[in-house]
């Protein structure tokens, strides 16, 4: 089938669309109509096309947080809006920033600009619009917290609304927008970074870095330098290995269950939560679970890190998700907890 192109002028419609090279574990899937937004304003009238209105729709930022397991029969939605806004009192700033934005490139800016907070989310890969979707988090730090409200076309009231942080019901690796999907369409996000505050350096060996680096008085752009290290020191890069960074989320149990597994397994990572509970290292069960490494044909767990799910070069979605399914099941029978993949996996389960 042909694949057609038609600028309407503010987006681009594009007919049997590739996927491939628009998530980044590089599975060959098509979408039967891609849409790539420029001006937001146009949504309305895209979304009132009869062939959009009444299929399927699925929003995808860079790709990162997706596995597809067959071909899209339905409107894929790439916001590639841009635009960087900037209200500052001179200790603090809120920055208004378009979905379509590169998180890494939003990122640094605000390094260069002085700001502080997003040191520690350097390097993730995605889109701004999709950051809050994922309340993406690494190294002791989520975007979250940052956050001041994210402005999204409401899909069943047909109009721009506003969710202030509270209304984005925040939680790890979680937000309304997960639990409420195909409803919102996120337009542009509102952060409030500050100029100075108490860097976050004792996760995950960052300090060490620091050191390593001869760094004893940090600052932001120190600590973010350091994440880089970390981060292409144990993260194959998607642009030579297909990945979607951390397949895995580090489950949350019951505080019983993780000292019973403490005692047992004294090299598992317990991270005591808020609520009583405790996150325990994904990486560390799959490991020790013996997956660590494992290549089935072009499927893959990475080498360098466990809770990577790799394509070596033409693994298929479903060979991806049978791997993750495998590991999923190994994990569950030694250690009795469920793993919960990040990306969404979009096709049959």
């Amino acid at each position: 089938m042909p694949v057609e192109q038609v600028d309407m002028g503010g987006y681009t419609l594009i007919e049997n669309a590739s996927l491939a090279n628009r998530n980044t574990l590089r599975v060959a899937a098509r979408a039967k109509l891609l849409a790539e937004i420029r001006d937001a304003s146009k949504l309305p009238e895209l979304l009132d096309f009869p062939a959009v209105r009444n299929g399927r729709l699925l929003v995808l930022g860079e790709g990162s947080n997706v596995l597809f397991t067959g071909d899209f029969d339905g409107t894929v939605l790439v916001m590639a809006t841009r635009g960087v806004q900037v209200e500052s009192d001179g200790d603090s700033a809120r920055i208004a920033v378009a979905a379509g934005e590169r998180w890494d490139d939003f990122v640094r800016w605000t390094l260069g600009q002085g700001y502080a907070g997003l040191e520690n989310l350097i390097l993730i890969p995605g889109t701004v619009g999709a950051a809050p979707i994922q309340n993406i988090g690494a190294y002791g730090c989520e975007v979250a917290e940052f956050i001041e409200s994210v402005e999204a076309w409401d899909i069943r009231e047909r109009r721009v609304v506003t969710l202030d942080h509270a209304a984005c019901a925040f939680a790890y690796r979680d937000s309304l927008f997960k639990h409420e999907p195909g409803r919102y369409i996120v337009t542009a996000v509102r952060f409030v970074l500050p100029r100075s505050r108490p860097l976050r350096t004792d996760y995950a060996g960052i300090n060490e870095q620091l050191a390593r680096m001869g760094v004893d008085k940090p600052a932001p752009f120190h600590v973010a330098e350091a994440v880089v290290h970390l981060r292409t020191s144990k993260l194959p890069d998607p642009s030579v290995l297909g990945n979607a960074g951390s397949f895995f989320k580090n489950p949350i149990i019951d505080a019983a269950l993780a000292d019973a597994l403490k005692r047992e397994h004294p090299g598992l990572a317990v991270w005591p939560q808020p609520d009583g509970r405790c996150k325990v290292s994904a990486a560390w069960m799959i490991e020790a679970a013996g997956f660590k490494g494992v290549r089935e044909g072009d499927a893959g767990i990475s080498n360098r890190h466990a809770l990577v799910l790799v394509n070596h070069g033409k693994a298929t979605g479903p060979q991806l998700w049978a791997l993750a399914q495998r590991v999923m099941h190994g994990v569950r029978e030694k250690f009795g907890v469920a793993l919960e993949p990040e990306p969404v996996v979009i096709g049959t389960r």
